[in-house]
């Protein structure tokens, strides 16, 4: 399999995004790709406190980018969306958590070959945190966290299963560890890393996941100035693709708009976990405690 991770600078017009995200998933496709992924918030990067634009998964923000899958024939990672759920459809506890008001999920959706949504998953780690760069991050003010696991989907036709994660998700291993107990092939990590934090822990954090748990890592990334000029967020970009091995097969750069397109290749896969077979050596801790109680 072809995977091509996308490097992206959206801003507050949801339009020009929308129109350089299908341009780029289209130019990957005709470079060979056959897994496209965008990265997290590609459709819109407005003020952090403002989601009036989000809605739901079968909605309009993601038609344009089905339809484009379904004509090219290609699975697509949509990096991630501002998704609205009214509070009816919700359960009681977390309507009443949300003040009866609609929730608001980032949340990463997998398209197939025919335009269907295969999977989707809510981003279970929010983004609070004041920078030493000077900005700002408060996730939680007006996005709520997800409250299930990603589930892994089988990419028919190349032997490759995927799951799903969002960004500051890749600093909490737990949640890789599970993906790799589903018999996880492929981790997506869409992103929109700092620059601050992505120039030290981006490329160690991603080649950690990918040893750990022996599965091809595809990293779409935000890069350079985005969103609104006032909230001076800068992003690390380095959109790329690593191996089970730990290797960096592809890397588009800390600047501008950019493909890193690179081979996943499962005879590789097997290759790895067959000379190392760390997954099967492993001893579930809970166990362990288990026999000492």
């Amino acid at each position: 399999m072809i995977a091509a991770a996308i490097q992206m600078s959206s801003g507050p017009d949801r339009a020009v995004n929308e129109e350089r995200a299908l341009a780029l998933v289209e130019l990957a496709a005709q470079r060979g790709a056959q897994l496209v992924g965008l990265p997290e918030m590609w459709e819109h990067i407005g003020p952090a406190a403002q989601k009036t634009f989000a809605g739901e998964l079968e909605g309009r923000q993601l038609a344009p980018l089905r339809e484009l899958c379904a004509r090219l024939g290609i699975w697509c990672v949509a990096g991630s969306i501002a998704e609205r759920v009214e509070p009816e459809r919700v359960e009681p506890e977390r309507a009443k958590a949300g003040g009866g008001r609609p929730l608001i999920y980032n949340t990463s959706a997998l398209i197939a070959p025919s335009g269907a949504l295969a999977a989707a998953y809510r981003k279970l780690h929010l983004f609070d945190v004041d920078i030493p760069d000077g900005a700002r991050y408060r996730e939680s003010e007006a996005v709520a966290p997800g409250d299930a696991l990603p589930k892994v989907v089988e990419l028919a036709g190349f032997g490759l299963r995927l799951g799903l994660t969002v960004c500051y998700d890749l600093r909490f291993p737990e949640l890789y560890r599970r993906l790799a107990e589903q018999d996880a092939d492929v981790i997506a990590v869409p992103a929109a890393f700092t620059a601050y934090t992505g120039r030290a822990h981006w490329e160690v954090l991603l080649r950690a996941r990918a040893i750990e748990n022996q599965a091809f890592v595809l990293a779409p990334a935000q890069a350079g100035r985005i969103g609104p000029p006032q909230e001076r967020r800068l992003a690390w970009g380095h959109a790329c693709a690593i191996d089970p091995w730990g290797e960096l097969l592809a890397d588009a750069g800390g600047e501008g708009e950019g493909i890193a397109l690179a081979q996943f290749d499962p005879v590789r896969l097997l290759q790895v976990r067959r000379d190392l077979p760390a997954l099967r050596h492993r001893r579930r801790l809970v166990d362990l405690i288990s026999d000492l109680i």
